[in-house]
Formats: C-alpha cells, structure tokens, sequence
C-alpha cells in the first residue's frame, strides 16, 4: 500500500465533517452502540459519567451521536433510524472519523419468528439479507414469466464478532432485573429485510407475492429466529472491510463550498480534531497497525412483536427491556479490551478530559 493517507478521497465538508452524520474525527468513539431512535438514544446517554458533558450532535440528515465515557470508558451512541441504506452511512461514514478499531453492537427492535413471549432478548450469531428481487414479474404483465424467478432473495449468512456475540450474552445475563423473567437466547439466526413491509411477509395492498414467505424462509433456515432491518448490513460491512484491500486510485471526489450546520448541544464544544484521520495507523504513534484495525459487530435484539402469537410488547415492557439492554451493551463494550494503540486520540477529541474535570472524572478501567 502506498503511504499515504488512505481516506483522503471520501466525501468531506470544507470543515471535515462526513455529510450525512455531520460528524469529524474526535467526535465519536472507538466503542459504538447503535440504534434506531433518538429517545432510546438519550436514554441510554443518561448512563454516561457525568464528566466529561456528553458531546450531542443531530445531522440535518436525522442523525444523533452522543459521546461521552461509560465508567471512564469512552463511548459513541449513534440513532440511525432504520434500514439498509442509513446502516451503510452509519458504518461507512463512522469508519472515516476513527483510527484503528471500531467495535459496534446493534440495540434494536425485532419481530420473533419463533415462540418466545414479546421482551425475549435475541443475540444472534449470524444473519441473512432478504431482498425484494426487481426482476420478478409482480404485476403479471409478462405473459411468459419466467417461472425460476422468485420474488424474494436471500443472501448466505455473514457471521457476528464472536467475542462481542459472548461479551453481550454473559452482559446480558449479568445484569438482568430480577423482575424480568423473559428469555435471553442467543446462537440463533436473523434475518434483516429490505422493506417493513414485502420483504418480511407482511400484507398490504400491494401485490408483493409473499403470503409463504415466512414459511420458505423458516423452512431453508430452520435456526432463524428474528427479523429486522439492519444487522445484516452492519455485519456485512464489518466483515468484508479490509483497509489493505482498497483501491486507492479514484480521483477526490468535489467537495462543497460550505460547512454543514448540525446541532449541537450548547454543553459541550465540538472536537477540535481537524486533521483527516488515517484509519490505518495509530493515532499516537503514526505507525502502521498491525495486525490491520477492524471492525467487530454483534447485535442485541430485543422482540417487540411474535409473528406466531402476534403479541405486541407494552410501553411498560419497553421502557424496562430498554434500561436493562442498554446498561448491559455500555458493560459489554468497555469490558471489551482494546490496546491504546488501537485507540482514537483523545487530544482534542469530546472525550477529552481536561482541566477542573480531571479531579472529577471516573478513571478509566481500560
């Protein structure tokens, strides 16, 4: 590889932001936990050491981050709402703003394909695509259609971290209430949909050709337990990213002539970080990485709805299942050992601790 740095071509703001979370290096954390919403997302922030402020960011594209430290730990949660293409620019665009390793876990809602009661904890080992396949004739306007087409695709199976998959289950079981007596299952399969809607059997008025679809899907994989819309995409990105692999010769793309202008939360400055991060190296030595960083990812699911009992989960139910899962991820990530090595620089990061705050601040464990 040539020395250089190697993300210099991705599409950047005149002041180093990615376009559509709105965020620049030093902005979000090696340790990542995302979701779907912006209140769960500042549910799980209120679980933060209280020093530094947690840095909040919101995109004009929708996106939140709130970084801070989680027992001295620095930590990332990211609300990316939902499906394929806003995991895509959760994954890519997060990537660009850090040195060496990325560790994200998935906290979503989930339908369960198998008989466990509404707030069942699902941590899959691996998920499959389902996909509307644009070929297949679903109108009927083909006379002669052609009969191997199937209106739906699935992909092969892309396998989560396994030591963040063991790290979320042993969390999980760690810190569960005891007035929570739903079941944690794990070494499972998902499967992560293109549509709420066609992609994962469910009827409308639309002619989607998919009243069997459950029943094929569960018939090919007899171990898949949920569907959903992300995991599988997260886990696909974690496991073909390979920063040796780039191809480094595409020309810069044109960059705008303005700033973004996300939101930021008046307590805490933005990062200082200016300087484009090499993704490869290490932000306190500038040496080469090696082994290369990567990125880990798992999933934690929590089943708001049965497709066998068509049970649906209560507020009451969410809001316990969601404190439970929450702390239980934030303790999975900062138990994961990572070498300082591998870590973003702090100097000038949200993260920071400086000053007054240092006396104040939680050490880190790690």
């Amino acid at each position: 590889m040539k020395d250089k740095i190697v993300d210099a071509n991705f599409p950047r703001t005149l002041d180093q932001r990615v376009y559509h979370l709105g965020l620049r290096a030093g902005e979000v954390a090696n340790r990542i936990i995302t979701l779907g919403t912006p209140s769960r997302a500042h549910a799980i922030a209120s679980y933060l050491d209280p020093t530094p402020a947690p840095f909040t960011l919101t995109s004009e594209r929708g996106f939140t981050t709130i970084t801070g430290r989680y027992r001295g730990v620095p930590v990332s949660i990211v609300s990316i709402g939902m499906g394929y293409p806003n995991a895509d620019f959760f994954v890519r665009e997060v990537r660009e703003c850090l040195n060496g390793d990325m560790v994200v876990v998935r906290l979503g809602s989930c339908g369960a394909l198998i008989d466990v009661p509404v707030g069942t904890v699902v941590v899959p080992k691996g998920s499959i695509a389902v996909t509307r396949n644009y070929d297949f004739d679903f109108v009927g306007r083909n006379a002669r259609p052609d009969a191997k087409e199937e209106p739906y695709r699935t992909s092969k199976p892309v396998v989560a971290d396994p030591i963040l998959h063991d790290a979320l289950v042993k969390a999980l079981k760690a810190t569960r209430p005891p007035d929570v007596a739903t079941p944690i299952v794990d070494h499972t399969l998902n499967a992560s949909a293109d549509s709420f809607y066609s992609s994962q059997g469910r009827q409308t008025s639309f002619p989607d050709h998919n009243a069997d679809l459950i029943a094929r899907l569960t018939a090919q994989h007899p171990d898949l337990a949920t569907l959903e819309m992300e995991t599988f995409h997260i886990l696909h990105l974690a496991s073909c990213w390979d920063i040796e692999a780039q191809d480094d010769s595409a020309d810069a793309p044109p960059i705008p002539h303005a700033a973004t202008s996300p939101s930021i939360s008046p307590t805490h400055a933005p990062s200082t970080q200016t300087q484009i991060p090499d993704v490869a190296t290490s932000s306190a030595s500038h040496a080469r990485l090696r082994p290369p960083p990567r990125i880990r990812a798992a999933a934690a699911q929590m089943v708001f709805a049965s497709r066998t009992s068509q049970d649906f989960i209560t507020p009451e139910q969410v809001s316990t299942i969601e404190a439970w899962t929450g702390r239980a991820v934030l303790d999975a990530l900062v138990g994961l050992p990572i070498d300082r090595e591998r870590l973003h620089d702090e100097r000038g990061s949200v993260w920071e601790i400086t000053g007054a705050d240092a006396q104040e601040a939680q050490p880190a464990r790690r």
